[in-house]
């Protein structure tokens, strides 16, 4: 049964605005945080600056000289309790993109762990992984990180105990029932399984990350050979993302 989620407004400074759907890592919470800023987005307030969602929460910034905290509030709870719907939240699962990795070697060095850890083979690790689409909950963390759920959780594996000073850009992660990627080379605790290709971020590219929140991503294994073109269609700006 669909749950009546009713939104929490907490001020986040003097041009911010906070609006928590609940405490919990929950597809149901999400898909009304993203079917709210979608709303908003539709709204065209001039208002609102800047609308930035999480995993159970919308940050509104907004321009103190046109609006003030009570009166955005009053704004977004009319919206709130009007307008999501289940309509609202559908519109945002618009596409899905295929997301090729090399598992394993030294592309994932922990693939090994993960499979060990849960009594699989690497190759089972990889199919589980690989079976699914993600959902973007949100972006954070690092640049164009997207933190997906939908992970099972027969391949869960905790953080690693020292994280490593360096983990490159495009590697595949685990923690606990998280999985995601990095976006940019950075020190990081994720139990690496796997590498993409593909680019993430880039700050010269409008817009700069590849990915948004409500986006779906399907991972595809690839092999080294198939790895390697990629890299060089990507070089030449002659590779295209494969949508589903």
């Amino acid at each position: 049964m669909e749950r009546n989620i009713l939104p929490k407004f907490l001020p986040a400074g003097d041009r911010a605005l906070t609006v928590e759907f609940g405490n919990e890592i929950s597809e149901e919470i999400n898909n009304t945080v993203i079917g709210l800023k979608y709303i908003l987005e539709q709204q065209n307030m001039p208002e609102i600056e800047e609308i930035i969602p999480t995993y159970r929460s919308l940050l509104v910034y907004y321009n103190p000289l046109l609006t003030d905290l009570v009166s955005l509030e009053n704004k977004i709870k009319y919206i709130a309790n009007s307008k999501i719907s289940t309509n609202n939240t559908t519109k945002t699962k618009n596409k899905t993109c295929v997301v090729p990795v090399l598992y394993g070697g030294e592309y994932g060095p922990d693939l090994a762990f993960v499979a060990k850890y849960n009594n699989l083979t690497e190759n089972e690790v990889i199919e589980i992984h690989s079976s699914v689409a993600y959902k973007v909950y949100m972006i954070g963390f690092a640049p164009g990180f997207p933190y997906l759920g939908g992970m099972s959780k027969k391949i869960a594996a905790p953080r690693l105990e020292t994280p490593r000073k360096l983990v490159y850009a495009g590697s595949v992660g685990i923690a606990g029932s998280q999985t995601g990627i990095y976006s940019i080379d950075d020190p990081g605790g994720w139990r690496i399984i796997g590498r993409t290709p593909l680019k993430l971020y880039n700050p010269n590219n409008n817009p700069p990350v590849l990915f948004s929140a409500g986006d779906y991503i399907k991972f595809k294994p690839i092999t080294i050979e198939v790895c390697e073109e990629i890299k060089k269609q990507i070089a030449l700006k002659s590779y295209n993302l494969e949508w589903i």
